[in-house]
C-alpha cells in the first residue's frame, strides 16, 4: 500500500508536529545510564516495547524506574546483579548493549543469546 499525501492549490501548510526520539538512540543510552551511579534523566525517548524491555531489564538488575510521557528517570544506585534474565535477553537482539555497561559498572556480566537468533 502506498501512502500519501496531495497537497493542491495556493494555502500554506501550517502546524506542529511532535517527533519522539529514535529507538537506536534511545537503547544504548539508556543501558549507559547504569555507568553512573545515582540519577539520570532521559527526555524525548520513544514509548515502544523495545525501550520497555530494556527497562524491564534494568528493574531486574536492581534500578528504579519512572516512566513518564516520553520521561525516563533511572535510579541505579541500587545496582546489584550483574545476571540478565533469560526471558529478557530473548525478547529482543538489542538487548546485549546492556552487557558493556553492565562490565563498566560492575566488572562482570552474565547473560543468554539476545533474541532473533536461532541457535
Amino acid at each position: 500500500m502506498n501512502n500519501k499525501y496531495i497537497v493542491e492549490g495556493g494555502n500554506a501548510l501550517t502546524g506542529e508536529v511532535k517527533i519522539s526520539g529514535s529507538k537506536n538512540a534511545s537503547l544504548p543510552v539508556i543501558a549507559a545510564s547504569i555507568l553512573n551511579e545515582g540519577v539520570v534523566e532521559l527526555e524525548n525517548c520513544p514509548d515502544i516495547h523495545d525501550v520497555k524491555i530494556m527497562l524491564d531489564i534494568l528493574c531486574d538488575l536492581g534500578c528504579k524506574i519512572t516512566y513518564n510521557n516520553s520521561k525516563i528517570v533511572v535510579d541505579s544506585t541500587n545496582l546489584k546483579s550483574y545476571e540478565i534474565p533469560n526471558d529478557l535477553m530473548h525478547e529482543m537482539r538489542s538487548s546485549v548493549i546492556i552487557v558493556g555497561a553492565l562490565l563498566g559498572r560492575l566488572g562482570k556480566c552474565r547473560f543468554t543469546y539476545p533474541g532473533g537468533y536461532d541457535f
